[in-house]
């Protein structure tokens, strides 16, 4: 059985959870989609919010309603960079960069780069995050 060069980002269940129609089973991620799939979980889980773990998340949802402004983009930067260098063994860091993509509707993107630890191979992924969360409601 030959193994994948990249086998050590491993597999798990898809984020967000859904069910294969034939079979009734849990749909996977893999490899690069898996630590994506992390990332994103990370970023979205408050801190303190899982019972056996409670420094896992990044707590981002304190940052709902504020001015957006250079500290702001600081503070997300640093809650960022924090959570994944203690949540996301695969991966170093190597730069988080925060956008105003749109001020009007609180949008802001983050960008995460990073590299495997294994192959020291460079990736990078987007996190859109909005600070006005559910002000658009009619």
């Amino acid at each position: 059985m030959a193994t994948n060069e990249n086998s050590f980002l491993g597999s798990g269940w898809s984020f967000p959870v859904t069910f294969s129609s034939g079979n009734y089973r849990v749909n996977l991620s893999r490899l690069e989609e898996n630590v994506n799939d992390s990332i994103d979980i990370i970023l979205q889980t408050k801190v303190g919010e899982r019972n056996l773990n409670a420094q896992f998340g990044s707590g981002l949802q304190e940052f709902f309603f504020r001015r957006m402004d250079e500290s702001l983009k600081g503070e997300i930067k640093d809650a960022v960079s924090n959570a994944l260098l203690h949540n996301e063994p695969r991966i170093t860091l190597t730069d988080v960069e925060v956008v105003f993509a749109d001020k009007s509707n609180g949008r802001v993107e983050i960008l995460v780069k990073y590299r495997y630890n294994t192959t020291n191979t460079r990736h990078n992924y987007v996190f859109p995050f909005y600070l006005n969360e559910g002000t658009n409601l009619s």
